[in-house]
Formats: C-alpha cells, structure tokens, sequence
C-alpha cells in the first residue's frame, strides 16, 4: 500500500525539483527587457499560464511514472535513462533559453524533451492503458511550448 504513496511522493520531488532548478537557471528570464521585446508567437498565453500548467504536468506526470514504475522493475536502466534525461533536458532548456539567449540551442533542446516525452507516450501506451492519459498534457504542453519556441528562432 505504502509503495505506490513512496514512488509517487519520490517523483513528484524530482520534478518539482527540476522546476525549482529551472527557475532558478532562468534568472528572472520572463521579466527581463531581453524576453519582453523578443518577437513572440500570437499563441503565446499569459504568463501565469506557464505556472499552471507545469504545476499540473508535473503532478500527472509523476502519476504516469509511479504507474511505470510498478510495470517496469523501479530501477530500469533504460526507465531511469528516460527519465533522466527528461529531467536534464527540462532543467537546461531553461538556462540556455532565458539565461544564456542562446534560442536556438534551446530550441533543440525543447525538440529533444519533445521527442523523449513522445516516446514515453507511445512507447508504453500498451503497458499502461488508459494511464498513458497522466502524461497526455506534459505531450501537449511540449508542443506548444516547442512551437513558441521555434517561432522565437524564427523571427528574432
């Protein structure tokens, strides 16, 4: 009984701590004078949207990871190869994007997430079932997120 509570309290730290990172890494990006006059997409929502919605990604995707983790043995090496990597890649984006400017990197780096989140989605649909539904908005989000970015890329 006790298991499920652990994981899932051990993978919501872990992505709540890699928000924490990320902000930090970000260094007041959204605020600065070097976001604000960027060319963004018509698309872009609101900024407290970007709170909202990681908040809420990263609970459902700790949920999705709990229930991986009891298909799979916990310390997987490709799971926690995935996972990983997800994290570092999410951590990143932030600090070449907002801290360093370097868009374009960011905008591989945002790929990369994008594709790794992609193949969590598909690659274990048949082992979770209609569980693959928790990581369903971290897939949607990235999209998005992944557009706004290239659009950055492109029109700056």
């Amino acid at each position: 009984m006790f298991k499920p509570i652990i994981r899932f309290f051990i993978f919501l730290v872990a992505n709540f701590l890699a928000l924490y990172i990320g902000t930090l890494l970000m260094n007041e990006g959204p605020q600065t004078p070097w976001y604000q006059n960027l060319n963004k997409a018509p698309w872009t929502p609101p900024g407290w949207v970007f709170g909202a919605a990681w908040t809420t990604i990263m609970v459902l995707f700790a949920l999705y990871m709990t229930k991986l983790s009891f298909q799979f043995y916990l310390f997987d090496k490709k799971l926690i190869l995935l996972y990983s990597l997800q994290w570092v890649l999410n951590v990143s984006w932030n600090l070449f994007f907002f801290n360093k400017h370097l868009t374009a990197i960011g905008l591989v780096i945002i790929t990369l997430l994008w594709l790794i989140i992609g193949y969590f989605t598909f690659k274990f649909k048949k082992d979770l079932s209609y569980n693959t539904l928790f990581i369903l908005p971290y897939l949607i989000w990235m999209t998005i997120a992944t557009s706004l970015n290239a659009y950055v890329v492109l029109y700056n």
